[in-house]
């Protein structure tokens, strides 16, 4: 039987995430955290996408391993649909995946780094013509 993505919860998605998050903030590697927690990277892997549920034990020695709360892996979630009108919960939703990415984190380093707010402004304008393409 094939997987079916409609098959994972929106919260193992949600925690796999910040797992995967967290661990690329650490600079540990899939493989690395699957040693340090009797795991395979394979695992690690299906935690980070939601694919396998975490177990509540296995959370736990995540949490130990990558130095932050268990309840640093359910910061953000909210079950149900967003109202419309809330920018707020939407940016924040947007920030978490975007630093969900290897791109987005390298981004969130460098972008500090550019000296001048009209470099910054430069390089939002750019990002978001190719946003709209």
């Amino acid at each position: 039987m094939a997987f079916d993505e409609s098959d994972r919860h929106p919260i193992d998605v949600h925690v796999g995430g910040r797992v995967r998050m967290r661990r690329k903030f650490c600079n540990m590697s899939q493989s690395e955290l699957g040693e340090k927690i009797g795991l395979t990277f394979q695992q690690v892997q299906k935690y980070e996408t939601g694919a396998n549920r975490v177990s509540a034990s296995k959370l736990y020695q995540i949490s130990e391993t990558l130095g932050v709360p268990v309840s640093y892996f359910f910061t953000g979630y909210s079950e149900g649909e967003e109202p419309a009108d809330d920018t707020a919960l939407h940016s924040e939703r947007a920030v978490g995946a975007f630093l969900q990415t290897d791109e987005g984190i390298q981004l969130a380093e460098a972008f500090p780094r550019i000296l001048g707010a009209k470099k910054r402004r430069k390089l939002l304008d750019l990002v978001r013509s190719l946003a709209d393409d």
